[in-house]
């Protein structure tokens, strides 16, 4: 008999649990705070306690399992390393594409003559030469490159030599578009490449932080990771490709929602310290996107479960609207360590802090803010930037190091780029100043709240005198948001409103109205069809409010806070690979297999060549990610058009999966 251990590493906390592989239930859970300095200490801290509710031997593991929303906060939240796109074959105007310039946000690029055509065939040769001089410049202000040639699902040559000479001259890790996805549409591809190369040192970092503490604690098991559509993969290929992650945290709680409460058709939310993820559960399964994930504003080409991610949880920023009379609240999108956390460790300065800007009647923009310094490689910073961020030595409020307007931008860019966090007033604090949490320093919410509570509206009058009164606007902005996250997600899901804007019905006046039963005249009434899920160690506090404002039965199961660490470990090993044949001519068929172009005389030769070669190299794949054996199963979408009375072949999709379960250690007797 054996023992899961399954992790999740959030933005606010990392939780784990032991899962018993026969009885197929949790039987030891803990949480620990993510600590983002070093990650193996929340993730130790999890882990320990896990097993030592669970009454297991850390020899006793035969498995562990990681999900995390790290890839996905940082791609809401606009963070990560600098990075060099390497372009070739592109126009300057495929840069403007699929939101690459906003993706890249200022990083460099490098662009070169060359790639392929559609049929695979070299449009231009490649100038390494000129590609390694450029490279060796940047190579010391970059965490990583990403490379994406033009047709390069057709023919990877180029893509792959660029690759080389890059590690050649710099060393540093490389993300090649062609392992990213195999559809077309380049810039959508380099986006993707782009994001990949930014998340690989977030990721790496995670997973040897974990594979530190298993081997501290004596756990010689398989390390896995779970993927963005719920399926798993080894440690070691994912420091590859961290991209797949993205969602891993939402996806695992989508696995672990069915788990835990057997419902088929539900809506599943699952609120955390950053984001607030919404997918629907069909069938007993969770739908996968066919467009890829779409994450922080961005369509990348990763295959996902078909996921609504907004930038809402219970450590958002809380922001005043002070434009118009009334004034208002909007939170997030992006993430702030709540005072009250951040009290904890630093309460003497925190407090220190709060009862001078209390001590004035004056409100000064950044009362009751905070900076703390986080590490990281500074390569690509500004001088501004620098000497700020040289200032920024120790936790401290928010005022100290900036010293002119100027750096309130530059502030903004340390904090884009994961150098710095900012600790404000959150809905975290709000819970604590109402009683609904207790874990952190109250009494520091409270001030931070006063001292929000002080700034002015439209009218000149101050937001709020009572800090109670304040936290429940928060809470109840939430449970607004929430909402319009749900109806958003339902409206997207459902087909009879597919000509419509799910975010422009989710917010639609009748929607409004129909929610609250609106009786008159006009006679409206909402709800949904089908119960919510409710996840996270938040969601007992603000989700009870959020199913009486839609009408639904609302969902909290018993280990809702831990649902993704229950997910990491009940899902499979899954891996897809597709390839193509096209027709350049009558009787001639090319087979873009994985090693090279191949022509055939015969269409069914080629495709069963292509779908050899897929199986093999997907078989490989699987048995890399961690599968102890697996099952294939391909797939063909062929496209012909009828000319003349005759059917003429286009080109054909073929796709081949293998599938398996993770393998596991065998359980080892401790030693007496």
């Amino acid at each position: 008999m054996g023992y899961f251990l399954g992790v999740d590493t959030g933005g606010t906390y990392t939780d784990a649990v032991i899962v018993d592989e026969a009885a197929a239930q949790v039987i030891g859970k803990a949480k620990s705070l993510t600590t983002r300095g070093d990650l193996a200490l929340g993730i130790g801290r999890a882990v320990d306690a896990a097993l030592a509710g669970a009454g297991v031997a850390p020899a006793a593991v035969t498995m562990v399992s990681l999900s995390t929303t790290l890839a996905t906060n940082a791609l809401v939240e606009g963070q990560g390393g600098r990075v060099a796109l390497v372009f070739i074959g592109f126009d300057d105007s495929d840069l403007e594409r699929g939101g690459l310039t906003e993706a890249l946000g200022g990083d460099p690029v490098i662009r070169l003559a060359g790639g392929h055509e559609h049929s695979g065939a070299e449009t231009a040769p490649l100038d390494l030469a000129a590609l390694e001089s450029q490279a060796a410049l940047l190579g010391p202000d970059v965490m990583g490159f990403a490379v994406a040639a033009r047709f390069a699902t057709r023919n990877p040559a180029h893509e792959v030599a660029a690759r080389a000479a890059i590690r050649r001259v710099t060393g540093r890790p490389v993300t090649c578009s062609h392992e990213l996805s195999a559809n077309l549409n380049g810039p959508k591809r380099a986006l993707t490449a782009v994001l990949n190369a930014r998340l690989i040192g977030m990721i790496d970092r995670l997973v040897a932080a974990c594979e530190r503490h298993l081997a501290a604690v004596g756990i010689d098991a398989p390390l896995m990771v779970v993927r963005g559509d719920g399926a798993l993969i080894s440690a070691a290929m994912v420091r590859e490709r961290p991209i797949e992650t993205i969602l891993s945290g939402p996806a695992a709680s989508i696995v672990g929602a069915r788990w835990l409460t057997g419902e088929t058709d539900a809506l599943v939310s699952d609120i955390g310290g950053t984001t607030t993820d919404v997918a629907l559960l069909k069938d007993g399964l969770p739908e996968i996107d066919p467009e890829g994930a779409r994450v922080g504003g961005f369509r990348t080409m990763v295959e996902a479960v078909a996921m609504r991610t907004t930038g809402l949880g219970g450590d958002s920023e809380v922001h005043l609207i002070q434009t118009g009379l009334e004034g208002g609240l909007r939170l997030g999108p992006r993430r702030m360590i709540p005072v009250s956390l951040l009290a904890v460790d630093h309460r003497e300065m925190v407090h220190a802090a709060l009862d001078r800007a209390l001590s004035t009647e004056v409100a000064g923009d950044f009362d009751g803010r905070f900076v703390v310094p986080m590490g990281g490689s500074t390569g690509g910073l500004t001088a501004r930037e620098a000497a700020l961020l040289a200032r920024i030595t120790e936790p401290m409020p928010l005022a100290r190091p900036i010293t002119s307007r100027l750096e309130v931008a530059a502030m903004d860019r340390l904090v884009a780029r994961g150098l710095v966090m900012l600790a404000g007033v959150t809905p975290s604090d709000a819970s604590h100043v109402l009683g609904r949490l207790a874990d952190w320093d109250g009494e520091a919410a409270e001030k931070a709240l006063r001292l929000l509570g002080r700034r002015r509206t439209g009218r000149g009058e101050r937001f709020s005198n009572d800090p109670a009164a304040l936290a429940q606007m928060i809470v109840d902005q939430l449970t607004a948001q929430t909402v319009d996250c749900l109806m958003e997600a339902a409206f997207g899901e459902e087909p009879a409103f597919a000509a419509e804007a799910p975010d422009a019905l989710a917010r639609h006046i009748l929607t409004r109205a129909g929610l609250r039963d609106h009786r008159g005249i006009v006679q409206a009434r909402i709800t949904l069809g089908v119960p919510v899920i409710g996840l996270g160690a938040s969601a007992p506090s603000y989700y009870g409010a959020v199913g009486q404002a839609i009408g639904a039965r609302m969902i909290l199961p018993e280990h809702a806070g831990v649902a993704n660490a229950i997910g990491a470990v009940v899902g499979q090993v899954r891996q897809s690979l597709s390839g193509l044949v096209t027709s350049p001519g009558e009787g001639r068929f090319v087979a873009h297999l994985p090693e090279g172009n191949q022509l055939f005389a015969d269409r069914d030769q080629a495709l069963a060549a292509l779908e050899a070669a897929l199986g093999a190299e997907v078989q490989a794949r699987a048995l890399r990610a961690g599968a102890a054996e697996t099952t294939l199963q391909a797939s063909c979408d062929l496209r012909e058009a009828e000319i003349e009375g005759r059917r003429m072949f286009i080109e054909a999709r073929v796709t081949v999966t293998a599938a398996g379960r993770p393998r596991v250690a065998h359980p080892r007797e401790e030693n007496c």
